[in-house]
């Protein structure tokens, strides 16, 4: 049984909960309290993972950090349709790459506003916040413009990947870091996709999608 070292406020591990979800794979959750008791710091935990970092993912002894690469082996060993991170198609899988390093951008930008908003991190929220509308610019540019050739999700082609996945949580938490979504029209759209797919897991300020018309 997996077992997921987790936050339940965590964007990053709420990503993984939300992939293991739709790919229906049981696992087992050990809580770690975050805030305030830092318990990701704690001596027990850096047995555990040297960085202090969540989420860690723990199969049968093998233990993963980085919500990434967690993201990678799950779609590898567990998407049977390998439609989530499609190892045959080396063109779309050096575009999901790159949209996981951009994913760690919207970690250092969004993430941070909203650690400093909501638990109280010593950031320079102005910076975090000007950084997230450069990365949301991107985005939204990227979505509206595979909207035009009929494509909804971030690489190119009819099914979402983990690129979605890896993107999706800190731009839909973006507004708990003072961060809106209001100049993003296809950003906006995309969240409401992504919520609709199959299996989608909601969590404290996520909310299911609404109905469709």
């Amino acid at each position: 049984m997996i077992k997921l070292y987790d936050y339940t406020l965590s964007g990053n591990c709420y990503k993984i909960r939300l992939m293991m979800n739709i790919l229906n794979i049981d696992y087992e959750t050990i809580p770690i309290d975050f805030y305030p008791g830092k318990q990701h710091k704690s001596e027990d935990f850096l047995m555990v993972n040297p960085l202090g970092q969540l989420p860690v993912l723990d199969e049968d002894g093998l233990l993963l950090r980085d919500s990434q690469a967690i993201l990678i082996y799950l779609a590898s060993k567990y998407d049977f349709s390998g439609k989530w991170f499609p190892m045959g198609c080396p063109e779309k899988l050096s575009k999901i790459y790159q949209w996981l390093v951009f994913a760690d951008e919207i970690t250092e930008t969004s993430s941070a506003a909203r650690l400093h908003d909501s638990f109280f991190y010593d950031f320079d929220v102005e910076s975090c916040r000007s950084g997230a509308h450069r990365l949301f610019r991107r985005l939204d540019e990227q979505l509206w413009f595979n909207e035009s050739q009929g494509h909804n999700w971030i690489c190119s082609g009819d099914d979402p990947t983990i690129a979605d996945i890896a993107c999706f949580p800190y731009v839909i938490l973006s507004e708990e870091g003072g961060i809106s979504r209001q100049d993003y029209p296809a950003i906006r759209r995309w969240c409401d996709r992504v919520k609709r797919i199959p299996r989608f897991q909601a969590m404290s300020g996520v909310f299911p999608a609404g109905p469709a018309y």
